[in-house]
């Protein structure tokens, strides 16, 4: 009979057979990966000669019409002086081992199927099983003896498989109806539009040869399908094992969804999953895990497989709606449930930071699943920004002064660890003087061991509190609890370890606080570095330009393709005009008068319009002027912190059929000005007041020097670059499709410089020049 194979890990295997109980609730060390690593190596010098550690076992089961390849790594393989031999299993715990402990049924079940590979290898009749924990950040250790025959592992062995079968065999029903679906699968529309057939063999060509494509791919030529479409096709041809649709906002990963749904309407069966944040999946009231009892947490593992094999069975397009469905029926976490799901999707929807950042990637998936997985990253020009972000870490003084007092007597050992950082905030901040500043090319060399002093004791606290501390005294202090200066130490000594010369130190002293800050300038090498284990990334925007500095900050090899689409519009859609004013914060005031009349002039044929504004403050300026002047003229104005309901009710407002104009007043660079899909009559016409340059501060004029020394136009690179890229996002928002048309006022007498012009799209390059 011929078999299907099923190929998994060991761990896989039991995880998914044996796994019961609840979701620990609260905190969870975001150090237990480190320390178990730190545990096995303890347990592991202790071996004498002759015993092997890291010992690669590999075996098939037989089960029904499947082939089971089962593999994974033993902790330690000891030879007794007899000539015995026992298999050893190594555990980390968080808390002191417990003599009485019978430990966990996962953790025997791994160890019993390494037991197994090497008792049927070997033809051993018994062979001996041994279970250790250690406790994280000490080395108490306990160990667990168990003598198990060959028999009964053969026997253990299929019960295992038994339990995993269900799903393997679901799954195997599922791949055969999915190869076939992509084979049949035909582009979803009646033709491409101009550039999309190329732009869509590009992606193709890339995935297949396992390279890089930095494309930039003008609006309207349908990026969102003209990525994901080849995509599928190289998934189906086993050229791909899984595609990852990386956004930076919401909008951008509805029109992913929007795409998987028309190619299942098309005929696709896969499997699509859109990851959603914790505090938006919560059932919760107050949307936040907590101590207190949980019902979707309680015995999650009892329930999750079943949830898992209900939901992959009858659904492919998994949203968060979808997910919650099932998490109700069944009574699971919705966002654990999302991530479980998501190891078993084919596309998984969700933020750049589930594979760009070490604090929250995805760290179950394997390196050999990353190796043939595909990352499309829509939107690429955000990546230069939130990579910076990700890669650089902060701290400020306030925490620990307020956790040392907490702390003082509660725990001593805590207070004393946070007492010796406030220390070290009260030298810095003599060290700033009068300046109340500092820049340093390198951190300061105490602070990694004052950290990991305060990182240990926080933890063993987290881990032996039935409370998270943030206390009510720490509270009145306004300071961050423990959990949240916790995670900030975490990411401050992450940080410590990517350290090089593409970072600088600085120090601010703020309202009486300390900040410091390891600011991350460059952050191409690490991106490149996160993007080195996948197949494949196929980086796109609208706004990727200039290219080569995107290629610059993004972390482009030499080898990694480029590719520049021309418009699929026609110049004459645009109607572009030049507002010779200026917008420098200098000359603000006066141009409130001329702007507000250029708006009048621009709405004065009914219909939508937007105009942006740098700032929160310029907006309201210019708004209070305007509507003062010019009540007639219905406005919508954007505030900060929308709610969700609060954005899509702006939009909402832009309906083609308005009987008057109206005109909604909007942020350069903020939520209304990317991603943003107003086709038609919707909306007619956009004013961008300014070039977008990012306001002038401490961190971009570190950016600046940096870039300067590296042999780079600094000014360029922090300033002019960002800066145009927020104006043509904002443009962008007006020509959607092959029919609209409408005009844009470019308000800033740097338009009509040489190097600000030659930034802007070719179609807009021709613009009249207003009076």
């Amino acid at each position: 009979m011929e078999h299907t194979e099923i190929t998994l890990s060991v761990r896989a295997l039991v995880e998914f057979a044996y796994s019961s109980g609840s979701l620990e609730p609260g905190f969870r060390s975001g150090a237990a990966m480190a320390e178990g690593t730190r545990s096995h190596q303890l347990i592991q010098k202790q071996y004498k000669e002759g015993d092997r550690k890291e010992v690669y076992l590999k075996t098939g089961i037989a089960y029904g019409e499947l082939l089971f390849q089962i593999d994974g790594r033993c902790d330690g393989l000891l030879t007794a002086e007899d000539g015995s031999l026992t298999v050893e299993e190594i555990k980390s715990m968080a808390g002191i081992p417990d003599p009485a402990l019978e430990g966990k049924e996962v953790h025997w079940a791994q160890a019993y199927m390494y037991a197994y590979m090497l008792a049927t290898d070997l033809e051993l009749p018994y062979i001996q099983v041994k279970l250790t924990y250690v406790q994280r950040g000490s080395e108490a250790q306990y160990s667990l003896y168990r003598e198990m025959s060959r028999e009964a592992l053969t026997a253990f062995a299929l019960e295992t498989v038994s339990r995993y079968a269900p799903y393997a065999e679901m799954m195997v029903r599922y791949k055969a109806k999915r190869g076939e679906s992509i084979t049949n699968l035909s582009f979803p529309f009646s033709a491409y539009r101009p550039g999309q057939r190329h732009f869509a063999a590009a992606v193709y060509t890339s995935i297949a040869e396992g390279a890089n494509l930095f494309a930039q791919a003008p609006t309207g030529i349908g990026k969102t399908m003209s990525t994901l479409f080849p995509a599928v096709k190289a998934l189906g041809e086993g050229k791909a094992a899984g595609i990852f649709y990386l956004t930076a906002k919401t909008v951008t990963r509805i029109a992913a969804q929007e795409a998987a749904t028309m190619l299942n309407r098309r005929g696709l069966h896969l499997h699509v999953i859109a990851l959603t944040a914790k505090e938006k999946a919560c059932f919760r009231e107050e949307g936040i895990c907590g101590t207190d009892s949980c019902a979707y947490a309680e015995g999650y593992y009892d329930r999750i497989n079943g949830a898992l094999i209900d939901m992959l069975e009858h659904e492919t397009l998994m949203t968060r709606e979808t997910i919650a469905g099932y998490a109700h029926k069944h009574q699971v976490c919705p966002f654990e449930f999302s991530l479980d799901a998501a190891y078993a999707c084919d596309v998984v929807i969700c933020d750049y930071n589930y594979i760009y950042d070490p604090r929250i990637s995805l760290k179950r998936m394997s390196e050999e699943r990353k190796k043939n997985t595909v990352l499309l990253v829509d939107e690429a020009h955000n990546l230069v920004d939130r990579g910076r972000e990700m890669y650089s870490a902060s701290l400020t003084k306030a925490p620990f002064l307020a956790l040392s007092r907490t702390y003082k007597a509660a725990n001593p050992r805590l207070g004393t660890a946070a007492k010796a950082v406030n220390a070290f905030f009260i030298a810095l901040r003599k060290i700033c003087g009068d300046k109340g500043a500092g820049e340093w090319a390198a951190y300061p060399e105490e602070l990694p061991e004052l950290l990991e002093n305060f990182a240990a004791e926080a933890e063993l606290e987290l881990l032996n509190s039935s409370s998270l501390v943030g206390s009510v005294q720490a509270e009145e202090d306004g300071a961050d609890s423990l959990l949240d200066t916790y995670y900030a130490v975490q990411g401050m000594l992450r940080t410590f370890k990517t350290y090089d010369e593409r970072y600088i130190t600085y120090a601010e002293v703020r309202s009486g606080d300390v900040y410091l800050k390891l600011f991350n300038l460059d952050p191409s090498h690490l991106l490149q570095q996160m993007g080195k284990s996948f197949r494949s990334q196929i980086l796109f925007s609208a706004t990727l330009s200039p290219l080569s500095y995107y290629r610059d900050m993004i972390g482009a090899g030499e080898e990694d393709y480029s590719l520049s689409l021309a418009s699929p519009f026609h110049k004459e859609q645009w109607q572009v005009s030049v507002l010779p004013v200026s917008t420098r914060f200098h000359d603000r005031e006066a141009s409130l008068q001329p702007l507000s009349n250029a708006l009048r002039g621009m709405v004065s044929k009914k219909g939508n319009y937007l105009v942006f504004f740098p700032s929160y403050l310029y907006l309201r300026n210019v708004y209070e002027v305007f509507t003062e002047k010019y009540p007639e003229v219905p406005t919508l104005l954007q505030g900060s912190g929308m709610s969700e309901p609060e954005r899509e009710s702006f939009l909402a407002a832009f309906r083609p059929d308005n009987p008057e104009p109206l005109l909604g007043f909007a942020v350069l660079g903020g939520i209304f000005s990317e991603g943003v899909d107003l086709p038609g009559d919707r909306l007619n016409g956009v004013m961008v007041v300014g070039v977008g340059l990012p306001q002038v501060g401490l961190e971009r004029n570190l950016l600046r020097s940096y870039f300067q020394s590296q042999g780079k136009n600094g000014f360029d690179y922090a300033y002019i670059y960002p800066g145009m890229c927020k104006v043509q996002q904002a443009g962008g928002r007006l020509i959607r499709s092959e029919s609209d048309s409408g005009v844009i006022v470019l308000a800033d007498d740097r338009f009509m410089q040489p190097s600000y012009r030659q930034l802007l799209p070719e179609e807009w390059r021709d613009y009249s020049v207003m009076t």
